[in-house]
């Protein structure tokens, strides 16, 4: 990378306090607080209409917020305006000006802050080659698709070298190949420059395999924010762990857990939700019999290749479970389920929230579920021959 890309603005804070927007009788934003670490990589992540785009521009100044406050570098900007906050943001729309070339539209900025001519050629093509746009530098945006299009917006974006960048699904206009390939490159890029970025998306694939820090959110709050790894392996509510993983995990009310859901109920004093996640479960190493089963009957399953997904019942709670391709076993068949002690995760049934319990492992043994670490060559029964 050259000299002049690599002496980027260094990344800065932002705070979020307590963030709140009316329209009216309707509550987009209901207290919101962020932390959002210098030259770190947070996501936004949610279901539409979840708050996360309005979000995005209370923290652009493109949005006044009704309540709370926006610092950043621990200056208060919340009554500042956008072009004095150090930042810059991609659009899901394209943004470009019709009459100038792609490059005139990258460099734009740059132009109308004065920096010279030789630094914003040397920008320009690491940028351009960095978003395959060296070969489209000539063109105008009429000229190209609308993936192309989207790549000049993010080259707009990243020459300016701001310690913020904020992007509203920026990649959902790519084709899947290309998406992919341009995540990988835009995390290189913000790494190696050392910006702040605060990234919108709807798609958890961009979330766990970009941020440092996901915001989940939901109806207008914080669902969670943690690492990745923290909101797969520790997630804090019922929603945070059926948005992330896919297929999602499994709630099963501990009543379809017989005897053992009860043992759980009358421990915890509530009722509960069990959730394992779909490639937790494994075929039992032997049988597994009596009250505190986990026994599944096997309804459907989808062959994947490299593994299948498995569609059946414990007591009378929908389940999947991921095994390999070649070991798909067939509708109608049962098989006995055994799961890590690790990987029981249990929810409050009334609230969502995640019930913490100080020593898991012990409470399981008094349910007998069986939490034996389960034998890597088990096979499911019935299983279906080629």
């Amino acid at each position: 990378m050259t000299q002049a890309m690599t002496q980027g603005a260094a990344g800065r804070a932002v705070r979020l306090d307590g963030i709140v927007k009316r329209w009216g009788d309707t509550t987009a934003l209901d207290g919101v607080s962020v932390d959002v670490a210098p030259g770190s990589f947070t996501a936004l992540l949610g279901p539409s209409g979840c708050g996360k785009s309005t979000l995005l521009r209370i923290v652009a100044g493109l949005e006044a917020a009704s309540a709370g406050r926006v610092l950043i570098g621990g200056a208060d900007v919340t009554k500042r305006p956008a072009d004095k906050r150090d930042l810059s943001m991609v659009f899901q729309s394209y943004a470009l000006f019709p009459h100038l070339s792609v490059a005139e539209n990258i460099i734009f900025g740059l132009r109308t802050r004065g920096v010279k001519r030789a630094e914003r050629q040397d920008r320009l093509e690491r940028v351009a080659s960095l978003l395959g746009l060296s070969d489209l530098l000539d063109r105008k945006p009429a000229a190209l698709s609308g993936g192309q299009q989207q790549r000049v917006a993010l080259g707009r974006a990243v020459i300016a070298k701001r310690s913020i960048c904020l992007m509203d699904e920026p990649l959902s206009n790519l084709d899947a190949k290309l998406r992919q390939t341009m995540r990988t490159e835009l995390r290189a890029l913000q790494r190696e420059l050392g910006f702040t970025m605060i990234y919108v998306t709807h798609d958890q694939v961009e979330a766990i395999t970009m941020a440092d820090q996901v915001v989940l959110m939901n109806a207008g709050r914080v669902e969670q924010a943690a690492s990745p790894e923290a909101l797969y392996e520790r997630p804090a509510t019922t929603f945070a762990a059926r948005f992330i993983g896919t297929p999602p995990m499994n709630l099963i009310p501990a009543a379809a857990l017989g005897q053992a859901g009860a043992v759980l109920e009358q421990a915890l004093g509530a009722s509960v939700l069990v959730g394992i996640r779909p490639e937790a479960m494994h075929p039992a190493a032997g049988p597994t019999n009596g009250p505190a089963a986990l026994t599944m009957t096997v309804t459907g399953a989808e062959y994947l290749g490299a593994d299948a997904l498995v569609q059946g019942r414990i007591g009378d709670a929908p389940v999947l479970m991921r095994v390999p391709g070649h070991a798909m076993p067939a509708p109608g068949g049962t098989a006995a389920i055994a799961v890590a002690a690790d990987d029981f995760h249990l929810f409050d049934a009334g609230t969502g929230a995640r019930v913490t319990v100080p020593d898991p492992v012990s409470l399981l043994a008094r349910t007998g579920l069986p939490v034996a670490t389960p034998g890597a060559d088990a096979p499911v029964l019935n299983q279906r021959t080629p």
